[in-house]
Formats: structure tokens, C-alpha cells, sequence
């Protein structure tokens, strides 16, 4: 409880700072890029203290000069953390919208051209989404995804959600896998306990949906890359 504790407070005293600097800076320059790299240090260092080390393996699969789509599974409430950091350039996320409306944070966010979806289903609040998400793209940014939807409860690979292969198709943005292994165990789903440990995060090499008749089949190229760094009892759904 120690580690969560030392995290939560570090995020909240230096996220502020953050955010009284550099919130205003972008409005004045009409430029996010420092608020994005401050806020990426801040995620860093309170990770750290929370007893946290982080793994990339595969970082060279990322391709540069291209703007890509990262889909990964989700195990955590650390996950986001653990991974976005690493990720380079910037990269806009898929969220959930309530989180738009926290104080601050979820100004912060739409600065960063996060996209906020809706978890009411329908067909109209996803179309706006996959809109939101082809203008990040064609501006240049990564987009980052749970492509589960939401967090495993045991660790293993739930079915995933057809959005973000709509939009690969769309666009053709590359595809990048990725694997996160490790968080399941220090923060459990529904518990605010951060335990010490090892989070491992996989980069698979990259998958062009180019080379994908439907969004079926590049939905399980991705599905089998991502569940390749998986034991093998949490590949599949029970």
C-alpha cells in the first residue's frame, strides 16, 4: 500500500505542476508537445517509485515515420502507464469519456487529442469515435488501444473489440501488438494495492493491414501476435 501510496501522491503534487506550467504554455503556442513530454516524465519517475520496473522488449519492431496503431491486452489499471511512456513520439488513446471530465486531467487529455469513447453501444457514438480517431492519424499522431475493451479478470485474452481493425482498415495505419505481462499481479482488477514487480511489455513486429482480405483476418493475425507472448493457459477466453 506504501508503493500506491507514493505513486498516487507523486502523480497528484508533480501532475499539478505540470499542468499550472504547461497547460497555459499550449494554449499560448498552440503546441502539446511539451505538456506530452512532462507529463510522460512524471508517469516515468512516479512508476519508479511505486516499485515498478518496466521491460520493453521488441522496440526496434516500431517502424518510424509512420503513424501507427498500438492494440494491446489489458490486464491492469497500470497498464497505460506502463506502457505509453515507451511509446515513441505521441500517441493519442481511446478512453473512457468519463475520465474527460476530470478536473484538470481530463482537460490535459483533450488537449493531447485523446478520443473519448462511449460505452452506451450505439452505432452513432461509435462512428464519431473511428471519425476522432482517422483525423489523429492523418494528423500524424499514434493511436493506442486495449483492444479487449476492458480489463481481464484472470490475466487471459478476452474477445476483442472490432473498432480498432475498422479504423487499420481505413486507414491503413500499421498495426503494432503488444503484450503486457506482469501488471496483472501488482495492481488486481477492482483492488487500489500496487505491489512491487516486474512489468514486461512486448512489441510484436509490425502487421500491415494491407495484407488482410477483411477486418476478420487482421483481427486475428493481431489476436495470435499478441497471445504468442501469453502463457499458453491465457490465450484464450475460458
Amino acid at each position: 500500500m506504501i508503493s500506491a501510496l507514493a505513486m498516487f501522491f507523486f502523480f497528484v503534487f508533480f501532475g499539478f505542476l505540470v499542468a499550472l506550467v504547461f497547460i497555459p504554455w499550449t494554449l499560448l503556442t498552440g503546441n502539446v508537445s511539451q505538456l506530452y513530454i512532462w507529463a510522460n516524465r512524471v508517469v516515468r519517475i512516479g512508476v519508479k517509485l511505486g516499485g515498478i520496473r518496466v521491460v520493453p522488449v521488441g522496440l526496434e519492431n516500431i517502424p518510424t515515420n509512420h503513424a501507427c496503431i498500438f492494440l494491446s491486452n489489458h490486464v491492469s489499471n497500470l497498464d497505460p502507464i506502463v506502457l505509453l511512456p515507451l511509446i515513441p513520439g505521441r500517441t493519442s488513446i481511446f478512453l473512457k469519456r468519463s475520465l474527460m471530465k476530470i478536473p484538470i486531467l481530463g482537460y490535459a487529455m483533450s488537449l493531447g487529442k485523446f478520443i473519448p469513447v462511449d460505452r452506451d453501444g450505439s452505432i452513432e457514438a461509435a462512428r464519431q469515435s473511428v471519425h476522432n480517431a482517422q483525423s489523429v492519424i492523418n494528423s500524424g499522431l499514434h493511436i493506442t488501444t486495449f483492444v479487449e475493451g476492458t480489463r481481464s479478470k484472470d490475466g487471459r485474452l478476452l474477445p476483442f473489440k472490432k473498432g480498432p481493425f475498422f479504423l487499420a482498415k481505413e486507414t491503413g495505419a500499421i498495426c503494432i501488438p503488444v503484450t503486457i505481462l506482469g501488471t496483472e499481479t501488482m495492481m488486481k482488477k477492482g483492488s487500489l494495492k500496487v505491489m512491487p514487480g516486474e512489468a514486461k511489455v512486448v512489441f510484436h513486429p509490425a502487421v500491415n493491414p494491407a495484407n488482410y482480405a477483411s477486418r476478420e483476418d487482421l483481427m486475428t493475425a493481431v489476436r495470435e501476435s499478441i497471445a504468442s507472448a501469453l502463457p499458453v493457459e491465457r490465450r484464450t477466453t475460458n
